[in-house]
This record gives structure tokens, C-alpha cells and sequence, in this order.
């Protein structure tokens, strides 16, 4: 871009025609338009089809927006105070309408100008079964111009703006004042001519004139298709270059012997046959730590996939070649229920496993800490004291976390530091699946492996909805289970970890149930957000050994923590929660032999978005299938704690709905970047200079790890 281009586009917004300080002010506080740029970039999000004029007559329910060409007359004030009203009567050649204004009367009734033919445009209301349009958009006949676009953009905006005249029709005119000072050499091509050739481009100066006035519906949709690829091209080609560099700069470990207690865990010691998704992962695991370069794996699979019998075997490939290997997960009960399958599975091979976290004091943890930095320790599990600046390993060479966005982006930095000639390989393992689409965005920069397959013979949570009508006959089905040796899971809805209400509503609960399960007979555990944690943690254990037979909960109930005896999932209040926590959720269920149950328990009224969670949970348990689900209805927002700094770049493209060219825009960005690692060739440079002056904030997952 010229420095006469940067410059113009770079003007305050204040000095655009029609704008000063006052609108300049509102634009900043209520849209974050600060300069022309910004303004060029806000694009409409629909437009409007003024193409077709309608008659009077003609007008009926069916009909959502219309246009109609007709004289106005007979403008009066209806009505006093709140139900104060301007109306105004529009005539055409078949019929009369009624136009009205709730808000701005004054400004409509010194400006309307009676008996003058207007173009009027609007959604029809109908009230007593007559037709009018409230708020209409108008504009004398006599200024419309014939060759005008018939596709009239439509903005964001918000009743401040609407008020100092920055409405649809306001925002409008500041966008032909803007096409009066940017002309096509302010916005010059950031695509070299192979990728507008390939992908049939028009040119981005065209798709930004053509996103905001187009001239028909092939121009408009050729604008989108446009400004939707530069979007999500340019952020895929960054996060190739990022992943691409890491490859190239970071070395690794090279683990090149699978070990003699690989083969001898592998033929002898797995309890069951490994799963397909479980095979694959583990030989891409085993590629990536013989490559000599540095691994920064992503490991996505459902509740009981078998993540954890991928880490023993990745751990043992670390051993293999001398090394050691530490798993950190979020909480010191998960990182006991790792430390003890791991004793289970590793038993008579003679691997050293320790375990540490904050409790672990004293002597014990002085000999720990020694052992460690000897070497005499080969696997270490743990919670967080693991990244503590005491524990110094031998030679760290894999470091796997558990449940990874439940760490601190400087937590899991901490771990690069633990290797001693270069990072230990990182593997962050997660239970919430993530969808497809998103994978390719956010975590666009790292390898994803993904086991979507459950190990044979593992039986299906079996959900169902129930309403406050069949409530008998859901402590009928808890009693039952229990009767028969069951553990039972009772969970409500956390709105906020302190919220006084969401105590209230799990007291009310407590004493109901206490009225059906009677403490003579049934013993009960509360977990809540304002327990202690080392209280929180001794209700798990009573539940965990069974000497409860009930846990009532209103924080979610910990991410990986494995009862088996535990056969039902209650959830109070289902509407309440989103798809991933209410999947998350039942995933606490269904880790025995046993069928198992989830009820999902709600109102008699349900919104269109509840109603479809419910049907959804009740029809899948694919964890990827949810994830998709929840996606489309609540849109990206924040993955894993991490608002994405890409999410923002975003202002036309769809990640849902664009699935498609988003894997077309992640083709093209690996074959360029394969050939041409760092843009230099004459043909990208273009690209270079397009990405460096506008992607280099995006750091990728890769950096925090």
C-alpha cells in the first residue's frame, strides 16, 4: 500500500463529509470506527432489495418488506404520552396506508411535506387486521435517481446513533461521501493473479464498492465471496507460515527407538484390543517424536476414548529412548486417578512413577524432588506444582497436560522451560470436542490428532427429557437404581460461582430430596461453588469410595473424574446450560459396564434454541456431532477460555456456514507455503506484504502450548 493510500485511509473519521466531532464520537463509543479504514471495513450485514414496487392493494400478511410509490397526506399527532404517535396516510392508484412513528415525531413532522410523492420502504405490521409500516424509510421521488442501486445496505446501529441521524438511510450517505475520496488506487491488490484467476476473483477495490452498493444480486454475491476469501486466506496462510516455521526452527528430541517396554506393554499388558482412532493416533505420535523436530500435538477425543492409554504409550516411547515424561492435569483427584491407572497398567515393568501436588510436603517431597533430578523418577504425575520452579527434571523429553485450557497460558509456558537442550515434546489432550471447522481456525497453527471411536462393547448413555409432571416417576427410577447398587449424579445450573441463587436453588433441592431420601436410609454429597476446596475435595472421595449413594452439584462436576458405579446423570434445569457443558456432563456417567442413564429435567416452556439442545442430546452421544450443533447456535465465542485474537478479523465470513472455503482457503495456503516458505518469490510478493502489515498479531496456539 502507498504512503498516500495509508495516509488517506488512516484519517480520523471526523474529517468525512456529513460526520464532525459529535457523530465522530458516537461512531467510536457505539462501532469502534475511528478511521476511514474502519468505516470501508463495517460492512452492511443484509441489503435491501429495492428492485421491486409494490401496490396498496397488493399488500397483504404474506409479505415482510415492500416498497411503495404514493403521495403522503393527512400527517397529525395521535394519542398522548407513552401512546403518543405520528400518523401520515400514503396514497397510491389502488389504496390508502398507514404510516407511523413512535420515536423522532417531531423531526418527521416538520419534514414530511404533505401531498409530495414519496418511495417508501418498510416491514409491514398488522394490528386489528389493517396493514401499516411503522418506521418506514422514505425519500422524496423527485431525488431518487433511476440508476441508483436497488440494494440498499443495511448497518449495525443502535438507538444513539439512530438519534443524531446515523441510521440505515444516515449511514448510507457517509458511505457515498467515503467512495468520493477512495478511489481504486487506495485499495490496491493484495492477491497475486494466479489465486484471482484460480478462484474467479473480481478485484478487492470492486468487492468493497460492490459490498456496499451493489448493482445486482451477481455483484453482491461476487463482493462476498471476495471479501469472505482475503479473510479467511489470509488468516489460514499465517497460521501455516507460523506452523510451518515452528517445523523448521524448533528442534526437538529424536526419539528414534520405541523401547523394549513399548513392545513388551504393547504384546503383553494392554487389557484390550487398542481401537482403529486409537492406532492411528499413536503412529502419528510416533512420527512426529522421530522426526527430529519439535512435537506441539493437539489429542481431541470424546469421554472413554481411550486419550489415556495413548499417553502411556507415548510416555513409554520417552523412556524408550532415556528420557522422562510428566502428565499434568487440572486437579489433584484427576491427577490421582491418572497416577493410579498408570500404576495399574505400568505394574512389573519396572518403571519408577511418582506423584506431586500442593499436598505433597515435608521429607516426602524433598526425596521426590531429588529423585527427579536424578533421573530415578521416570513418569511424574500431577497438578499444577509440577510447573513450580523447584522440580527440576533429568531430561524432561514429553510433557503431557490434560484438559489443557484449564491452564493458564503462562502455566503451560512454564512447561517449555522444564526441557534442558531444547522444550520437551508438549501433547495437550482435551475430552470437549472440537468442531471440525473451528479446529481449522483456531488451532489452525498446531497437528490435531483425534480418536473418533469408542472401544468395543462400551454401551451408550441412554438420554432422555423428563418435565416437572413426571417427577415421581423420576425418583421412582433413582430409588430403583440405587436399590439395585448404583450411584446416582444430581447436578443444577451454575450461573455464578457466588451467585446466593444457585445455593438457594441447590438447598431447595437438598430438603426435597431429603423428603423422598430419608438420611436413615440414604447417604448424600454436596459439592457447591463456596465450599472450601479440601472440603469440595472430601465429598468427591466419600461419592469416589462409594460411601455416598447421591451427589448433589452445582459446580460441573469435575472433567475426567472416573466413577464407575456412578450409572445416572440428573440434570436440573437442562435449559440452562449450553450443549458442550450438558455432553461434558453426561460423560460423567457411562464409564462402567452397566447401561447408563441421563435425565435431562427442565420447565414445561422451552425456547426454539432449548427445545433443539434437548432433541439434539437425546438423538447423539458423538461428542463431534454436539460440538457441530453447538457451534451453529451459539457461534464461536471463546474456545477454550482463549478468546482467539483471529475471531475479530472475521467481519463477513461465517465460520459455520463458510466450512467449505475454509478448507479450500487452508488447501491453497499449505501448497504456498510448502513451495514458498517465507513469500519471497516475486508471484507472493504481494501476499508477504499484505500478511506483514496486517496478520502479525495472530500468534497461534504453537506459542502457548
Amino acid at each position: 500500500m502507498s504512503s498516500n493510500a495509508r495516509i488517506i485511509l488512516d484519517t480520523p473519521i471526523e474529517y468525512l463529509k456529513g460526520v464532525g466531532p459529535v457523530k465522530a464520537d458516537l461512531l467510536k463509543k457505539e462501532l469502534k470506527i475511528f478511521t476511514y479504514k474502519d468505516l470501508l471495513h463495517d460492512f452492511p450485514f443484509r441489503h435491501l432489495d429495492k428492485t421491486q414496487f409494490h401496490k396498496i392493494r397488493e399488500v397483504n400478511r404474506s409479505y415482510e418488506y415492500v416498497q411503495i410509490k404514493g403521495i403522503i397526506n393527512k400527517v397529525q399527532i395521535l394519542g398522548n404520552a407513552r401512546k403518543k404517535r405520528l400518523s401520515a396516510v400514503l396514497k397510491d392508484d389502488t389504496g390508502l396506508m398507514e404510516l407511523v412513528w413512535f420515536k423522532g415525531i417531531t423531526w418527521f413532522e416538520k419534514n414530511i411535506v404533505p401531498g409530495m410523492e414519496y418511495i417508501v420502504y418498510g416491514k409491514i405490521n398488522v394490528f386489528n387486521g389493517r396493514i401499516s409500516i411503522p418506521h418506514p424509510e422514505l425519500e422524496l421521488a423527485s431525488k431518487v435517481k433511476e440508476q441508483q442501486s436497488h440494494f440498499a445496505p443495511v448497518y449495525h446501529s443502535t438507538e444513539k446513533l439512530s438519534a443524531k441521524g446515523l441510521d440505515a438511510k444516515g449511514r448510507r450517505t457517509l458511505i457515498k461521501n467515503l467512495f468520493e475520496v477512495i478511489k481504486e488506487d487506495l485499495v490496491p491488490e493484495n492477491l497475486p493473479d494466479y489465486l484471482l484467476d484460480k478462484m474467479d476473483l473480481i478485484t478487492r477495490f470492486e468487492a468493497f464498492k460492490n459490498i456496499h452498493f451493489p448493482s445486482n444480486k451477481d455483484a453482491l454475491e461476487a463482493a462476498t465471496l471476495r471479501l469472505k476469501f482475503d479473510e479467511l486466506f489470509f488468516f489460514q496462510l499465517r497460521l501455516i507460515q507460523l506452523k510451518s516455521k515452528r517445523k523448521k526452527n524448533l528442534k526437538g528430541y529424536h526419539f528414534q527407538e520405541l523401547g523394549e517396554n513399548f513392545h513388551l506393554f504393547y504384546k503383553e499388558k494392554i487389557p484390550f484390543e487398542l481401537t482403529g482412532a486409537q492406532k492411528k493416533v499413536i503412529k502419528e505420535i510416533r512420527a512426529d517424536l522421530g522426526s527430529g523436530a519439535h512435537m506441539n500435538r493437539l489429542l481431541q477425543g470424546d469421554v472413554g476414548s481411550g486419550k489415556t492409554m495413548v499417553a502411556v504409550m507415548s510416555m513409554l516411547i520417552a523412556l524408550g529412548n532415556g528420557y522422562q515424561a510428566c502428565l499434568l492435569a487440572p486437579t489433584e483427584i484427576l491427577a490421582q486417578q491418572h497416577y493410579k491407572s498408570f500404576l495399574e497398567n505400568l505394574e512389573g515393568l519396572g518403571i519408577e512413577i511418582a506423584f506431586l501436588s500442593g499436598s505433597v510436603k515435608g521429607k516426602k517431597r524433598k526425596v521426590l524432588l531429588e529423585d527427579l533430578a536424578t533421573g530415578k523418577i521416570n513418569i511424574l504425575l500431577g497438578t499444577h506444582a509440577i510447573l513450580e520452579d523447584p522440580v527440576k527434571f533429568k531430561n524432561l523429553g514429553l510433557a503431557i497436560t490434560d484438559e489443557q485450557h484449564r491452564f493458564g497460558v503462562a502455566q503451560r509456558a512454564k512447561l517449555w522451560h522444564k526441557g534442558l537442550s531444547c522444550p520437551p515434546h508438549i501433547l495437550v489432550m482435551t475430552a470437549t470436542p472440537i468442531p471440525r471447522t473451528l479446529a481449522m481456525t483456531s488451532y489452525g497453527d498446531l497437528d490435531v490428532s483425534v480418536i473418533d471411536e469408542l472401544p468395543p462393547g462400551r454401551k451408550l448413555v441412554e438420554t432422555m427429557h423428563k418435565t416437572e409432571a413426571n417427577r415421581l416417576w423420576v425418583i421412582g427410577f433413582i430409588k430403583k437404581r440405587i436399590a439395585e447398587g448404583r450411584q446416582v449424579y444430581i447436578v443444577y445450573p451454575l450461573i455464578e460461582e457466588s451467585s446466593k441463587l444457585d445455593l438457594q436453588n441447590l438447598m431447595q433441592g437438598y430438603e426435597s430430596l431429603l423428603r423422598d431420601f430419608p438420611k436413615e436410609q440414604y447417604q448424600i454429597s454436596i459439592v457447591h461453588g463456596r465450599m472450601k476446596a479440601a472440603d469440595k475435595e472430601l465429598e468427591m472421595q466419600r461419592f469416589v469410595k462409594k460411601e455416598t449413594q447421591i451427589m448433589i452439584a452445582t459446580t460441573v462436576i469435575e472433567v475426567g473424574v472416573n466413577v464407575p458405579n456412578a450409572s445416572l446423570m440428573i440434570i436440573e434445569n437442562t435449559e440452562r446450560f449450553g450443549l458442550s457443558q450438558l455432553h461434558q456432563l453426561r460423560g460423567r456417567v457411562g464409564r462402567g459396564a452397566d447401561q447408563s442413564y441421563c435425565i435431562l429435567m427442565t420447565g414445561n416452556k422451552l425456547s426454539k434454541e432449548g427445545i433443539e439442545r434437548i432433541q439434539t442430546m437425546c438423538r447423539t452421544n458423538d461428542g463431534f456431532l454436539i460440538a457441530e450443533a453447538d457451534l451453529k447456535l451459539r457461534g464461536p465465542g471463546n474456545v477454550d477460555n482463549t478468546q482467539q485474537s483471529g475471531f475479530d478479523l472475521f467481519k463477513i465470513s461465517d465460520i459455520v456456514k463458510d466450512h467449505a472455503l475454509i478448507k479450500t482457503c487452508r488447501q491453497l495456503a499449505i501448497r504456498i507455503i510448502e513451495k514458498d516458505n517465507t513469500l519471497e518469490h516475486p508471484l507472493n510478493i504481494k501476499l508477504k506484504n499484505f500478511l506483514e502489515a496486517n496478520y502479525q498479531l495472530i500468534k497461534g496456539w504453537s506459542n502457548i502450548s
